[in-house]
């Protein structure tokens, strides 16, 4: 596996190696067999790298997101012997997820539809909103209730845990808000929290990094408004206008803004320091009703680390560095906040948002409109649910097609990826769970057990669990 001047022998390829932000590993160019295999690739790169005592397990890919398996040979259709290919190595994720293949526990308690549930940053509470008004916490060690939060005088449509892991945010059909004491299941607003009009749509707090009380929050609604609200004080201090429509997905990203989509077929981008809007991403031919950003998961566990099991840092000033250089290799990982969009329309539109209005890509295949989208943790994916029963994987920076993952018999309402980037579990209304290999891009494992339709599907933050819920009012924990 000689460095080479880039002129390739017959049964060989002229190979360049390139970390995930673009520098070169060794002096140039390698000529290496075609049936040259990753186990090899990964050799070579821990001997440039100078790891050969401690070999790191890497991952590589085409420039395109095409993943090398087995082979080069293999991998690559139509394999260029003239030109150079560039691969692109990465460190695997230090932990492994193993799939989860059993309900541990069926939870009931609520008296309605189980609406969202969510796992906190750290893994160790869950919570779930209903259609009969109340919010529910959970103990995970026993899978036991905990506390049943009341409150609320309509169907609690979304909740949201703040990036410390202290509290819950949770809205209603009424467009009131409140705040949860992720502890005690106490309300912690002093007074009600209802500018909206009409029912709120999406919640989402600062980042950590920006906002270590974890004070503000956003919330969208049907009545086309954004609120971002102090929740200490219980008052809204900027109100963004401009939508026309129902805005139904908000994400506040890494780098001070905040990103609204909405059934008026806009994404808009706001500066959250003053709410001025930067930008009006335009394209979508009919409602936007899902948005995901790359540094999604890393927004979200901030503070916690997987691979240190997710403890809570002993000060809040070591806390603040952790989440700062956690987002920070983030970035340094995919370059730059990406945003992608998804809609009745049946496509996506991938965005560079701090940046262009002209979109990265256009993404089309569904057959019907598409429900939810996210990003897999490592940044380098995202996947789209769609009513048309499939999800389809694209790649996380260029938005190419990359497979459809087909098994579902009806509409598949919500997915959400495993922590290592390698198992997608999504949720479905033929009442099926299913989680399926990334690698092959193939069903893993088939997971029946709800007796009606599943509307929520979380993975929490360190893999050991799946929380579901829908239309049986039971809430299922699934494990491995």
């Amino acid at each position: 596996m000689e460095s080479g001047d880039g002129e390739a022998a017959p049964g060989s390829v002229s190979v360049r190696l390139i970390s995930e932000d673009g520098q070169q590993l060794g002096s140039g160019i390698f000529n290496l067999p075609v049936g040259v295999t990753t186990i090899q690739l990964q050799l070579l790169c821990n001997q440039l790298l100078e790891q050969s005592d401690d070999p790191v397990p890497m991952s590589f890919f085409t420039e395109e997101g095409t993943e090398i398996v087995d082979s080069l040979k293999k991998s690559i259709e139509n394999l260029d012997y003239e030109t150079t290919l560039t691969l692109v190595y990465q460190p695997q994720a230090v932990f492994r997820v193993r799939p989860v293949t059993r309900c541990s526990s069926s939870l009931p308690g609520h008296g309605e539809a189980v609406i969202s549930a969510q796992f906190s940053p750290d893994g160790k509470s869950l919570a779930s909103g209903s259609g009969d008004t109340t919010v529910r916490l959970w103990d995970l060690n026993t899978e036991l209730p905990l506390h049943t939060c009341q409150g609320h005088k309509n169907w609690v449509l979304c909740i949201s845990w703040s990036p410390d892991a202290s509290k819950i945010a949770s809205a209603d059909k009424n467009g009131v808000i409140i705040i949860w004491d992720g502890a005690t299941g106490k309300q912690l607003n002093s007074k009600p929290m209802a500018r909206h009009k009409q029912w709120i749509t999406s919640l989402a707090w600062e980042p950590y990094h920006k906002d270590p009380k974890c004070r503000y929050l956003a919330s969208a609604g049907k009545d086309a408004n954004i609120h971002i609200w102090d929740t200490v004080t219980c008052l809204v201090v900027r109100s963004l206008t401009g939508h026309t429509a129902c805005v139904t997905s908000i994400r506040w990203g890494g780098e001070g803004l905040i990103y609204s989509g909405s059934q008026d077929r806009t994404v808009k981008v706001w500066r959250s320091d003053d709410g001025v809007l930067c930008r009006n991403l335009t394209g979508h031919a009919h409602w936007i009703n899902t948005l995901a950003l790359n540094t999604d998961y890393v927004l979200r566990t901030s503070i916690f680390e997987p691979r240190g099991n997710c403890q809570r840092p002993e000060s809040e000033e070591k806390a603040l560095k952790i989440a700062e250089s956690r987002y920070a290799s983030a970035m340094k990982v995919c370059g730059e906040e990406y945003l992608v969009s998804g809609s009745d329309d049946f496509t996506l539109f991938l965005w560079s948002p701090a940046k262009s209005k002209t979109p990265v890509g256009r993404m089309t295949g569904h057959q019907a409109l598409v429900n939810q989208v996210a990003f897999s943790p490592d940044t380098r994916y995202f996947a789209s649910a769609s009513f048309d029963k499939s999800i389809k994987v694209w790649c996380g920076k260029t938005g190419k097609y990359l497979a459809s993952l087909r098994g579902h018999v009806s509409s598949v309402y919500q997915i959400a990826w495993s922590a290592d980037s390698r198992l997608l579990v999504s949720g479905s209304s033929d009442s099926t769970l299913k989680v399926w290999d990334m690698k092959n891009r193939q069903l893993h494992t088939d997971l029946p057990g709800h007796g009606d339709e599943v509307y929520t599907v979380d993975w929490s933050p360190d893999g050991a669990k799946v929380v579901s819920g829908g239309k049986d009012k039971v809430l299922k924990i699934w494990k491995h």
